[in-house]
């Protein structure tokens, strides 16, 4: 399986590096790091990716729930 394409998948959901880190609750320092090719994401955070890539609603919907319970 193909390793994500971070910056693509981020570009699409119109976010700054800081927003889609929060997002996925990594450091800005990690999501920079895999957007340039130097790390490849791993376990959780790969599966989060991939689906953010294949099911953007989805991810959508689990984000805006959980705002609405902060």
């Amino acid at each position: 399986m193909a390793a994500p394409d971070v910056k693509q998948i981020r570009g699409r959901y119109e976010l700054s590096q800081s927003e889609f880190a929060a997002l996925l609750g990594v450091n800005i320092k990690t999501l920079q790091n895999w957007e340039q090719g130097r790390r490849l994401p791993q376990g959780a955070a790969r599966v989060l990716l991939l689906v953010a890539d294949k099911h953007p609603d989805a991810v959508w919907d689990v984000v805006h729930r959980g705002l609405a319970h902060s």
